[in-house]
């Protein structure tokens, strides 16, 4: 059998919180209605792929780097550090990788990347959905850890209400400082 693992991330973007990367192996025959890239499916859906993804999976990773991480390495290299990861804590050891986007992080396996992966390839899409609910759900978290920000609401994404809350209470310890600090306290 040929072992085909795809692979996303989701938080590159956000001003706070870890970017999360999964990696996913799909049984061949498997047809899961609704799959898609994470950012073309609700909230509600995504979440009920997530748990079809979870069972159905032949093997499946999510890992993440911390904002730590990002601030030394830079968001890219963080983001490939998580992709990384994930494929490593895969159960099974793929034959070969598909990433969704145009870089690929260092694996022992082959791997491609391929831009708009996530919204044609299944395995992608799949890993697409873990990495954008484990990191909202993490946000959801650091709602209560970090109360003000609006994290629930905005997934740290640098919206007008988040910017403002910056302006408010200065950044968090979730917050990476990467990005200048002028720019986090914008309003």
């Amino acid at each position: 059998m040929n072992l085909i693992a795809g692979v996303d991330e989701a938080g590159r973007g956000p001003l706070a919180g870890p970017v999360v990367a999964a990696a996913v192996i799909l049984p061949g025959d498997l047809v899961i209605p609704g799959l898609n890239d994470s950012k073309k499916v609700s909230p509600r859906l995504r979440e009920r792929l997530y748990s079809i993804i979870t069972q159905s999976a032949l093997a499946y990773s999510i890992a993440s780097a911390d904002v730590a991480e990002i601030d030394k390495l830079n968001i890219l290299w963080a983001s490939l550090l998580a992709m990384r990861r994930a494929v490593e804590g895969l159960s099974l050891k793929p034959d070969h990788v598909l990433i969704d986007g145009n870089r690929t992080p260092d694996l022992s396996c082959s791997c491609e990347a391929i831009i708009g992966g996530d919204a044609k390839i299944p395995a992608i899409s799949a890993a697409s959905i873990l990495a954008k609910v484990t990191r909202d759900r993490l946000l959801q978290e650091y709602e209560h850890q970090y109360p003000g920000y609006g994290f629930a609401i905005h997934k740290g994404y640098p919206t007008k209400a988040h910017y403002a809350a910056l302006a408010n209470l200065g950044p968090s310890p979730i917050h990476r400082r990467s990005f200048r600090l002028a720019r986090l306290t914008q309003a």
